[in-house]
């Protein structure tokens, strides 16, 4: 099963860069995609809705153009949600889960903090908020595997200028420690009923890497590397076993951040 991961910011910007016939070619099962910053309404083109893929989206209702986020599947799914009980979140349209049968496939999009303190403070509430809910997905049985843009990154080995970035949004100890208190890197250290347990997809195939998943578009951010790795695939310690080999693609400029794929033998 090949799932792929983009935060496309803006999926009409993307699709006129190439990306629709990219992905096309990938012949992938399913694709999360984050910051669509459109509405559905106005996503009723072939690209945005390719023969033989099942397309569900979740706009933002609170500002028309903002965030977004959207999953295709070949297969169509058992269910699909797009609320997790918050309104300041999921107005903001943020997740989107497809159900295919014991397997979730979730489109996250967490807020950046970056603008100023309010929408840091935002993302804080939106970390605590979510801690219990990604433990009860943990522990439920399931198997899921959360894509998106999960805005941290969590070492130096995820960003190019590690020192420089530690009092900024996205690298904040603060971020790190509630990322990396969510994850697992190593088997023995899985514990559900603590929260450390979800596989970060990357990390479990590339140890050492020292590969990025966004850069910014000052500067030459991109044609130096100057980038973080902020875009994950994060599954269930039962898929640890299950992952095959993962990519990010930078053959092309689809948007600030690069596609991510990882294959499962599921």
């Amino acid at each position: 099963m090949r799932i792929i991961s983009f935060n496309a910011n803006g999926i009409r910007s993307a699709t006129t860069k190439g990306f629709s016939e990219w992905f096309l070619a990938q012949q992938a099962d399913v694709l999360c995609i984050q910051e669509t910053k459109a509405q559905e309404a106005q996503l009723t083109d072939a690209l945005f809705r390719p023969d033989g893929h099942h397309c569900f989206y979740r706009d933002a209702i609170t500002r028309k153009g903002y965030s977004g986020v959207a999953i295709w599947s070949r297969r169509e799914p058992d269910e699909v949600r797009t609320a997790l009980g918050w309104a300041p979140f999921d107005d903001e349209g943020r997740y989107i889960e497809a159900r295919f049968g014991n397997l979730s496939v979730v489109s996250f999009y967490i807020p950046s903090g970056s603008s100023g303190e309010l929408r840091q403070g935002f993302k804080f509430e939106v970390m605590q908020w979510l801690r219990p809910i990604l433990e009860e997905w943990l522990a439920s049985g399931r198997d899921y595997v959360l894509c998106g843009d999960w805005n941290i990154v969590r070492s130096a080995l995820d960003i190019r200028n590690w020192k420089s970035n530690q009092k900024n949004s996205g690298c904040l100890p603060e971020e790190r420690d509630w990322l990396n208190g969510l994850c697992a890197d190593l088997p023995e250290h899985a514990d559900a009923t603590s929260g450390r347990g979800w596989v970060d997809a990357y990390r479990a195939l590339h140890p050492d890497g020292q590969d990025y998943t966004w850069w910014s578009n000052r500067g030459a951010a991109r044609a130096n590397n100057v980038g973080w790795r902020i875009d994950y695939q994060l599954a269930t310690p039962g898929l640890r076993e299950r992952l095959r080999d993962c990519s990010i693609y930078t053959g092309e400029r689809f948007s600030d951040h690069a596609p991510f794929t990882v294959d499962y033998a599921l």
